[in-house]
């Protein structure tokens, strides 16, 4: 993708930036204090399959759940502890970061022990990364779990999409789908957690990221 670096007097901050500045703006990792950025990296990525793995031995769960028949489409189910028969408890819907080329459901679950005692399911999903996945196919994906899931539990208390970095610009594009037309359902979106996202992709297209997302 090409856009202009050019423009008028009270044009966005980030068009005035250098391209080293605009790379490291967009480079969290690089902000750390305590660690360096591939320290930082593997620390967390370190964090999140430990947690995952408690999930997964200490909580009834449904993993590799298929909500599509393309590649990484699946989602990991979560239930609460008193769970009964029934489906009829809040679900919490994560999608994860990682600038869309990075990360795994299989290392975000850091949620599901607190929410789960709390009588919340929580459901984990993965989706094609780039550069095999573009960003329209991810934004697929996300609205297809998410009709998934409302189909598979239609008597939940409410469904919370939650998304971080890459994953919530997935979660906030789901405020744009026609859901009824274009999935045939109608979800039961009761609210959005909107973590650390990246919104304003324009700024992007100028950054190391853009190639394997393109």
């Amino acid at each position: 993708m090409e856009a202009p670096r050019e423009g008028r007097r009270g044009e966005a901050p980030w068009k005035k930036m250098s391209g080293e500045e605009l790379e490291k703006q967009y480079s969290p990792s690089r902000w750390t204090v305590r660690r360096g950025p591939e320290e930082t990296l593997r620390t967390y990525s370190e964090i999140g399959i430990e947690a995952t793995r408690r999930a997964r031995t200490s909580r009834r769960s449904l993993l590799d759940v298929p909500y599509g028949a393309g590649e990484g489409e699946t989602l990991d189910v979560y239930f609460p502890e008193a769970a009964g028969g029934g489906d009829a408890w809040p679900l919490f819907v994560f999608l994860h970061g990682g600038y869309w080329q990075s990360g795994s459901k299989d290392q975000s679950a850091y949620m599901a022990g607190p929410l789960t005692r709390a009588g919340v399911a929580v459901v984990v999903v993965g989706y094609t990364l780039a550069p095999k996945g573009t960003l329209d196919q991810m934004v697929d994906q996300a609205a297809r779990s998410i009709a998934f899931v409302q189909k598979r539990f239609p008597c939940n208390e409410g469904i919370y999409l939650c998304g971080h970095s890459a994953g919530a610009h997935l979660a906030a594009m789901m405020l744009l789908v026609n859901w009824p037309t274009e999935r045939g359902v109608t979800p039961n979106l009761k609210a959005f957690f909107l973590m650390s996202g990246v919104y304003d992709l324009e700024p992007i297209v100028h950054t190391s990221v853009n190639p394997l997302c393109a």
